[in-house]
């Protein structure tokens, strides 16, 4: 089984939006798939609320504007505890990527192969981000690429969440 992504609600990269960010009618990924725990005092809980929401969160520092990712509890230029989180543009580009065969999951068996992307944030000091790219698994794929976010909710699970992925802007 092919894991491409073709959307049933015309949102694909082929509709008048595609340039926009949306999110997936259907999954990307195998429903069933382990979500994030978050907890309340959760150091990545600002990031995983912004994607339910639809945005896309970022710690920076508020003294001297510089981004970090991933999110820890201290800034890594200044190494102060006093951390923003603000909402970034969701496109980038491409900076690395691989196209996984073997499944790092036991539900994802039947989903290889999928490309992993490394996006790098422009707009949020260069920060990069890892992801899935969405579309056919046996697409080419070019260092450089523009690419948008596009918000994958997981409704259904225990504890609901969202997942980040990323498209090719046409």
């Amino acid at each position: 089984m092919s894991n491409s992504y073709i959307p049933t609600d015309g949102s694909g990269p082929e509709s008048e939006d595609a340039d926009e960010v949306s999110s997936l009618a259907n999954y990307y990924l195998p429903a069933g798939l382990p979500g994030p725990l978050i907890g309340p005092n959760d150091l990545y809980a600002p990031y995983w609320n912004g994607t339910r929401d639809e945005k896309l969160m970022i710690q920076r520092n508020p003294s001297t504007g510089v981004y970090q990712w991933p999110p820890q509890w201290i800034t890594h230029d200044t190494q102060s505890f006093d951390i923003d989180w603000v909402q970034v543009e969701g496109k980038g580009v491409l900076y690395s990527w691989t196209r996984v065969w073997h499944p790092v999951h036991p539900i994802l068996k039947d989903s290889c192969p999928y490309i992993v992307v490394v996006v790098e944030l422009p707009h949020a000091g260069g920060i990069r981000m890892l992801g899935n790219l969405l579309g056919d698994p046996q697409q080419d794929v070019e260092i450089g690429a523009e690419l948008e976010a596009v918000f994958e909710h997981h409704n259904d699970a225990s504890q609901p969440f969202t997942l980040v992925q990323w498209r090719k802007i046409a």
